[in-house]
């Protein structure tokens, strides 16, 4: 057992198992390997874009947040905020509905904590957009 404590060893080259054969990120999915005759070398697969409907989802949460900070930054703020809060909730109901696989890039952590901490943001920016009262002057 060595000491963890100790200095590494002058060559710091890591050289990969023989079982483990060379494959680039790009061609793993989901951490699985192609087979040899679905994925050949040279001619690449077709791809769509947005490649999960999560990802489009995504996109769409993305345009109605661009449009609630328009919105709060030239017009009327609570209306802006309340839109990103819906953004949010939107985001979480999404999250909720759709698989590991297809919520794409709505899924960044486990998804109790993705729903949790999207619909606990878009209800809290909705009741403050809602409670704080006008400031008089202004």
């Amino acid at each position: 057992m060595t000491d963890p404590l100790e200095p590494p060893p002058d060559d710091p080259t890591l050289v990969p198992p023989e079982s483990v054969p060379p494959i680039s990120a790009e061609d793993l999915v989901d951490g699985d390997h192609p087979e040899d005759g679905d994925h050949p070398r040279g001619e690449p697969d077709e791809r769509r874009y947005p490649s999960t409907i999560g990802g489009a989802f995504y996109l769409f949460v993305l345009l109605i947040t661009a449009a609630g900070l328009a919105v709060a930054g030239l017009g009327d703020w609570r209306i802006g905020i309340r839109m990103l809060g819906g953004a949010l909730l939107l985001a979480s109901v999404v999250r909720v509905v759709l698989g590991p696989r297809d919520a794409g890039m709505l899924a960044v952590r486990h998804k109790a904590l993705d729903v949790t901490v999207l619909a606990g943001l878009g209800a809290a920016l909705i009741l403050l957009a809602s409670s704080i009262p006008d400031q008089p002057g202004l």
